[in-house]
């Protein structure tokens, strides 16, 4: 199955006529997840592990359906004609794992520190003039001025989603861990059970009520089927591989590409695209440490790096990459080919270019710090490919090997290289996440020390996207989408290095998979 095939987002009904288990028999999902899971406060990473370890727990006020659409999720609202104040009422029967009832007063909280951590919501908080619990059930957001997205940025959910928790959870430091993890979501997570970076366990919450709309992404109902989702790491994609065949797992997110033709003649593994949007690969530079202080050099490795090579060498088939320049994924509405020339002509014609930038730059041998991530597969190869690329245009480059964790708490520091700092680093977006310039973290040019890591300044930028939040029609927002993605280029905030579709596989026990931006576990049926 390929998903150029796929006529429908869900995936249902893949076996029929399964025996029913007795009632007394306790169900188990296990899960090979795409990286270990070592960090779980969902407010302090942008990695998809930690946000689908939210979305089990969390709840969000407002989830997103499929059409990209705020809908009511752990409260209703309303909005005054003058869109100045949005009130939103708790649902009924919404309690915390622990057995308090949620509040107003817990929300309020936990949108406190959300604004603290997420860049989308730090720019909405500069309208905001107060959020406050005007009872248990009420929570009222007053703006200073009209701010169109509120709803969509309540609801959205990447990369860093509006996730509630009780206030005592909410008041801890931004910066530091929650102590517990209590959410009032349709998993509980087992705190005993837990191995960071080899095993998490979640168990269904026998009291959560879920809404009575058909499920949609992140909103409508959250009905869990299973007693039981184990994460479990596997050293290596062919492990995992072998455990799905003998039954000891039942799903692996993301399937090495090159390996789908060992699963092709078993009957009791089906594989597919359970995350139709799909993610960017991107390499991004530290503006704030040389050599990539200066924008020319990071021009001369925009030009040196080639979308097809990295794709090719990661991902294989390109049945499942595509490329494209534009920043905010190929074939979203404001996806456009802007910034192509940075793409154009062979290979060797951009090398050469990129040699010429290099050479009349005031490079002076300075190595770059190439950070590579050596458990999660769907990175491990970029950086080399890229750190090759960077040497025949002429740059030192240094490899420096390490876990995703390592990567991801590494990346927010921007100390001098030897002192544990970094130059350059790939990761991956789900375009979920940056499918407008509202929510695309990457294009933040403030250079804030809390917007995310990269720190560019670029203010024609900040005002483009502050222009953006008043456009009135898709084609005005278009046109500064345009001039955005113009910017990143010419700016090189980042290198677009191309765009993929995670193929998952599953033992055809599962029935009813959700298709969304993350991997979900509501709905499924062993």
């Amino acid at each position: 199955m390929t998903f150029h095939s796929l006529k429908t987002l869900g995936l249902a009904a893949m076996l029929a006529g399964t025996v029913a288990l007795p009632a007394w028999a306790e169900t188990t999902l296990t899960a090979v997840m795409q990286a270990p899971l070592r960090s779980l406060d969902p407010h302090l990473s942008t990695a998809q592990i930690v946000r689908t370890h939210g979305f089990m727990v969390f709840e969000t006020l407002l989830g997103m359906d499929e059409d990209y659409q705020p809908q009511p999720q752990m409260a209703d609202y309303v909005v005054s004609d003058d869109m100045l104040t949005y009130t939103l009422t708790l649902r009924d029967g919404l309690m915390w794992h622990d057995g308090t009832p949620v509040t107003a007063e817990d929300c309020v909280a936990s949108l406190m520190r959300w604004s603290q951590r997420d860049g989308s919501a730090q720019t909405m908080m500069e309208y905001v003039d107060s959020i406050e619990a005007t009872s248990d059930s009420e929570l009222v957001i007053h703006m200073k001025s009209p701010f169109g997205p509120v709803l969509e940025l309540l609801a959205k959910p990447s990369p860093i989603p509006a996730f509630m928790m009780p206030k005592r959870l909410a008041d801890t430091p931004v910066g530091e861990q929650i102590p517990e993890i209590i959410g009032s979501g349709p998993f509980k997570f087992v705190a005993d059970e837990y191995r960071p970076g080899d095993q998490a366990v979640y168990v269904k919450n026998e009291d959560y009520v879920p809404r009575e709309e058909p499920a949609s992404w992140t909103a409508g109902a959250k009905v869990v089927n299973v007693d039981r989702v184990v994460w479990q790491a596997m050293p290596d994609m062919q492990t995992s591989i072998n455990a799905i065949q003998s039954g000891d797992v039942d799903l692996i997110e993301q399937v090495t590409i090159d390996l789908l033709p060992l699963l092709a003649m078993n009957e009791e593994v089906e594989t597919g695209i359970l995350n139709p949007l799909g993610a960017q690969v991107t390499g991004r530079f530290n503006h704030r440490l040389p050599p990539f202080d200066d924008p020319q050099i990071r021009k001369a490795v925009m030009y040196a790096l080639d979308q097809e090579t990295i794709m090719q060498t990661a991902i294989g088939n390109s049945e499942y990459y595509q490329l494209c320049p534009s920043i905010y994924g190929c074939e979203v509405p404001l996806a456009s080919d802007v910034g192509a020339e940075y793409l154009e002509g062979s290979a060797e014609d951009r090398m050469a270019k990129a040699q010429e930038l290099l050479a009349a730059s005031d490079y002076d041998g300075t190595p770059v710090l190439m950070m590579q991530p050596t458990d999660l597969t769907v990175l491990t190869t970029q950086p080399i490919v890229a750190a090759e690329r960077m040497r025949e245009a002429g740059f030192a480059v240094e490899v420096a090997s390490m876990d995703w964790s390592t990567l991801q708490s590494r990346k927010n520091g921007w100390q001098p290289v030897d002192e544990g700092g970094w130059n350059f680093f790939f990761t991956y977006w789900g375009v979920a996440g940056i499918w407008n310039p509202l929510v695309h973290s990457l294009i933040n040019g403030s250079g804030d020390d809390n917007t995310w890591a990269g720190w560019p300044v670029n203010a024609r930028m900040e005002e483009l996207r502050a222009d953006y939040l008043t456009a009135g029609t898709l084609d005005e927002q278009k046109e500064i989408a345009e001039e955005i993605q113009q910017i990143a280029w010419d700016d090189s905030f980042y290198f677009n290095a191309g765009e993929f579709k995670s193929v998952a596989a599953w033992r055809t026990e599962l029935q009813d998979i959700q298709s969304g931006p993350i991997t979900l576990f509501w709905g499924v049926d062993k």
